[in-house]
């Protein structure tokens, strides 16, 4: 067969019209040593802290360890088919998450990838997962109040926009209720939550899912699951990737939400990537830096000055945003002096302790008031709210301290009964049901009921009766009451009065009715 000159000059020419110019460069690396979730690398000489690497049959990985010879890797996926001697390439991004209204009403795991079925989210938006938090001057002090919805905490240990306020107690004592009551109470309120489930069973996530659809709380919500099937890896990205999603709204003058649950298994999820990661161990053999893990995560939470956008144009659309962080730490035989509560403790802006105790013996939320303080919230609650229960917690700590020397004497002088019976009453008057929020006039209204002494002549299993009614009572013959301290926040003693001799009328005919 021979070759016409012809053929060879048309073949020639085409590959010269299709020959492309631009040379692509890519930086790869040899795997050397890989087994339970990490793998070293050699050969990756310009690559970044946290940057995204790439694995063969589709597995990515972050690097972690920037070493003289070899680069640390932690796989955000299976080992499995990863093996000594594999090409691996580096992207050139750090590790970044979707971010936007796409994502609500959505399950997705630390990557942003969904979880529910629902099909591919289409976001425009991509944000690293580790983001600077703002600098003193992009901040402001702490003002606005952000309701739970539970009378014991927006009386006692008020929350505020901006703050960080961790929630502390031991397994099965309601941490997570307590969270989710404030998720739903935020409906009609403009502000979005996130909800982080770390190394939480895939049911307990279900379960909260669930509760927040029914509630109708699931629209201005994301929902981001690191369960405890998944890799360490993923469970330590999974706060700082919904740290991002809602800073985005944060960064466009919104208000939100996150809740991390819980920081306890996120450190323990950091303390194994660390060690197999070689790092030294410290105390408990956590890293030594997991002290930073968390304040770098909870720093973020920041309510952002008015003009936050002029210091920092990259990073602030506009100003005035703010970012609420409620971590959840589990503690172990309500051991709040263990090494990461107390770590996490120096690190939030007050704490809402909840005691197995109290959580058995029927007082729910089992708030211990004693314990439980909000450093800043004091100044973004309502004054109507402040102006009521100013006297509440003194009643409280005077019921506890009364109560244990009682029983152990018989006569009592007058004003130790009357404390005894006025505590008991605030006690029950404080229950509340689970996934039932309260508008912050009805607490007000409560409040005022038990701290005015309105409850004191009742019997214990009278008050929750009575509550309700009461609030229903107000509302109908008086509904301007209600209207004004909405309006100013404010309660003045006219109102005061007013509302006053509406609860004495009801009490009246509660009285005979009953």
């Amino acid at each position: 067969m021979k070759l016409q000159p012809s053929e060879v000059t048309a073949i020639l020419k085409k590959e010269i019209a299709n020959y492309d110019d631009q040379l692509k460069v890519e930086s790869v690396g040899t795997v050397i040593q890989v087994g339970d979730g990490v793998a070293r690398i050699h050969g990756l000489d310009d690559c970044m802290m946290s940057e995204l690497l790439e694995f063969p049959g589709g597995v990515r990985g972050v690097a972690l360890n920037l070493e003289q010879d070899n680069v640390g890797c932690v796989l955000l996926g299976s080992d499995q088919e990863i093996k000594e001697g594999d090409t691996v390439k580096s992207t050139g991004e750090i590790i970044s998450v979707p971010v936007g209204e796409a994502l609500l009403g959505r399950v997705v795991n630390a990557l942003g990838d969904p979880l529910d079925g629902k099909g591919p989210i289409n976001s425009e938006h991509r944000r690293p997962i580790e983001m600077p938090a703002p600098s003193v001057l992009e901040r402001q002090p702490v003002t606005e109040p952000l309701q739970t919805g539970i009378k014991a905490i927006d009386a006692m240990i008020p929350i505020g926009r901006g703050q960080r306020e961790l929630v502390i107690g031991d397994r099965q004592t309601g941490k997570t209720a307590i969270c989710v009551d404030a998720i739903i109470n935020q409906k009609g309120k403009g502000v979005i939550c996130v909800y982080v489930g770390i190394g939480q069973k895939q049911s307990t996530v279900k379960a909260v899912v669930k509760e927040l659809e029914n509630a109708g709380a699931m629209d201005y919500t994301i929902v981001v699951s690191a369960p405890a099937s998944d890799q360490a890896s993923m469970q330590y990205l999974a706060p700082f990737a919904g740290c991002s999603m809602g800073e985005y709204f944060r960064d466009r003058s919104g208000h939100v939400l996150a809740v991390y649950d819980d920081l306890y298994k996120h450190a323990t999820a950091w303390r194994q990537v660390s060690l197999l990661l070689r790092r030294p161990p410290g105390r408990e053999a956590f890293p030594g830096d997991v002290f930073n893990l968390h304040s770098r995560l909870l720093e973020r939470a920041a309510k952002l000055s008015d003009t936050a956008h002029e210091f920092n144009p990259d990073l602030y659309v506009s100003g005035g945003g703010s970012l609420t962080a409620l971590p959840i730490v589990e503690t172990q035989e309500a051991d709040v002096s263990a090494y990461i509560p107390t770590n996490v403790i120096s690190i939030t802006d007050g704490q809402i302790f909840l005691e197995t105790d109290l959580f058995n013996s029927g007082v729910r939320p089992a708030v211990n008031v004693g314990i439980s303080v909000s450093r800043v919230g004091g100044a973004a609650q309502i004054p109507g709210m402040k102006k009521t229960a100013g006297g509440l917690r003194i009643d409280l700590a005077q019921y506890r301290e009364l109560a244990a020397f009682a029983q152990f004497g018989s006569d009592l002088d007058e004003n130790t009964k009357r404390q005894l019976t006025r505590g008991e009453r605030l006690v029950e008057l404080l229950k509340q049901g689970q996934y039932q929020p309260m508008d912050v006039i009805d607490q007000i209204i409560s409040v005022f009921a038990g701290t005015a002494g309105h409850l004191d002549s009742l019997e214990v299993n009278q008050v929750r009766e009575f509550e309700s009614g009461v609030v229903a009572h107000v509302h109908a013959v008086a509904p301007h009451i209600g209207e004004s301290i909405r309006a100013s926040g404010k309660i003045d003693d006219e109102t005061k009065a007013e509302l006053d001799t509406h609860i004495a009328n009801f009490k009246a005919n509660f009285g005979t009715a009953s």
